[in-house]
């Protein structure tokens, strides 16, 4: 298209930080947040600002697989209250004879996006996903933990959630749908943690991410290769616990369109390339109460406080029961492997990096926790909604710390993780029946095309049947 005969708003990436950053302002503590207030505000100026177009509406299926609606401007101001999708064609939502569902718009949730990447005149607003009658879907856990942070809130809590993502470039557009046992991955980069050049390939990519991380409000803070050969992490500013987990699915996806603009792929596979590390979500939680760090505490061991112990215990009490969670597909299970840094042993250590909780080095600010064994491809919502119903409402086992106790590891395979799942009342509880019928449903199809024992090379039906990798195509094979 000639672009003379367009006008469609193109914002610089400076101004884009400006106005992301105000908005995640106003959006902070969600359940402070005045929702009507911000839907006056944000029609207004949808209504007002004629180079706008079109608002690409978010959200996420009950595996964390990102999903984007564009409607145009003047159809969404005039239809917001009446929204629908057929929610058949999402994993973990409607059959065919019950497809109908609607779209909720958090206007809260309102972001003004980089042209060059989702295009002139966009901005972006998330959606919670309802029933026909208008009630919270089972399997929109974006929704709700947006419910949970609530009634946290009314004990005086906030959560405050950072998520450390690591990912992998490779050569080629959709490396992952190609993907050949025999060849595997084809890397961009030979080099390892720090470890490249100002312009090489992964290092401009790396680059260009953060641009647009920065521009959406991130607050960056650090990017690099990893340790792996082609493998990158961007780290930013721990934020409220909607906000943390809409910024993964964000990340994720101008990483793959980055990528693919570079000819190449960003892939969020947790073991891609066998004999190397892979890559993770470090997922750390701190709870203020009383606008205070309740985690913290000046004399506790690590300044632990008791509440941030029982938390601890609470989680490692239940690990194998929330495996699948945080570790729900195939190929995660290869990245918990104990000679590549994996934290596969259900314990807590400061120092220890194949405990699957650490408590990194803190003050009264900083103090939190870190979840390590958390696969890159997790459903950040779900993820973050088990933990807290899981750390401050499981049950808990007491340790007599004067005996000597038999490590335990989380299971080794999606087989087991799987067999545990189903079985355990505890999940049944804390998602719901519904919710955690169809998500077992889900993984239980995937892992029938898997054999139990990895092996040791990676297999294709791991890789083109992963949840953020398949098409519809595919969907209709299972």
């Amino acid at each position: 298209m000639d672009s003379s005969f367009t006008s469609f708003l193109t914002i610089s990436y400076q101004e884009l930080e400006k106005l992301n950053l105000k908005a995640k302002k106003k959006r902070k503590n969600r359940a402070l947040v005045n929702e009507k207030a911000l839907e006056k505000e944000y029609r207004e100026y949808l209504e007002k600002t004629e180079s706008i177009k079109a608002v690409t509406v978010a959200f996420s299926d009950l595996e964390g697989r990102f999903h984007m609606l564009d409607y145009d401007k003047k159809f969404l101001l005039e239809s917001s209250n009446n929204l629908t999708f057929d929610g058949s064609s999402v994993r973990g939502f409607s059959s065919v004879d019950e497809s109908d569902l609607r779209l909720r718009l958090d206007w809260a949730s309102f972001y003004w996006l980089p042209a060059d990447i989702f295009g002139a005149g966009k901005v972006a607003i998330f959606a919670d996903i309802c029933t026909r009658e208008g009630e919270i879907h089972s399997s929109d856990f974006r929704a709700r933990l947006k419910v949970l942070l609530k009634d946290l809130y009314k004990k005086k809590m906030e959560i405050n959630v950072g998520n450390e993502l690591e990912g992998f470039l490779f050569e080629g557009v959709d490396a992952e749908m190609h993907f050949r046992e025999s060849k595997g991955f084809k890397l961009v980069s030979l080099g390892g943690y720090y470890h490249s050049l100002p312009k090489d390939k992964l290092r401009l990519f790396i680059d260009s991410v953060a641009e647009a991380q920065r521009a959406l409000g991130f607050e960056n803070e650090k990017d690099h290769p990893e340790v792996a050969p082609s493998q990158f992490e961007l780290n930013y500013k721990y934020t409220d616990a909607i906000n943390a987990a809409d910024q993964i699915q964000l990340y994720k996806m101008i990483a793959r369109q980055i990528a693919e603009n570079m000819g190449c792929t960003a892939c969020f596979l947790p073991k891609p390339l066998t004999n190397i590390n892979g890559s993770g979500m470090h997922t750390n939680i701190s709870i203020l109460k009383n606008g205070k760090n309740s985690f913290y505490t000046k004399n506790g061991i690590e300044t632990l406080s008791k509440f941030a112990k029982d938390f601890i215990d609470r989680v490692l009490a239940n690990a194998t029961d929330i495996c699948l969670v945080l570790n729900s597909s195939v190929n995660s299970y290869r990245r918990l492997d104990p000679n590549f840094e994996a934290p596969n042993q259900i314990k807590c250590s400061a120092v220890d990096r194949s405990a699957m909780i650490r408590i990194p080095t803190g003050n009264e600010n900083s103090t939190r926790i870190e979840v390590r064994s958390v696969g890159s491809d997790t459903n950040p919502y779900l993820l973050t909604y088990t933990l807290l119903k899981i750390g401050l409402e499981g049950p808990k086992t007491e340790i007599d710390e004067s005996k000597r106790q038999r490590t335990r590891v989380l299971p080794g395979n999606i087989h087991d993780s799987l067999r545990i799942f189903k079985a355990s009342d505890l999940m049944t509880e804390v998602l719901g029946e519904d919710a955690k019928e169809r998500y077992a449903n889900l993984k239980e199809k995937v892992a029938d095309r898997a054999h139990k024992e990895l092996g040791k090379s990676i297999k294709k039906s791991e890789v083109i049947y992963h949840h953020e990798i398949t098409n519809q195509y595919l969907w209709n094979q299972f």
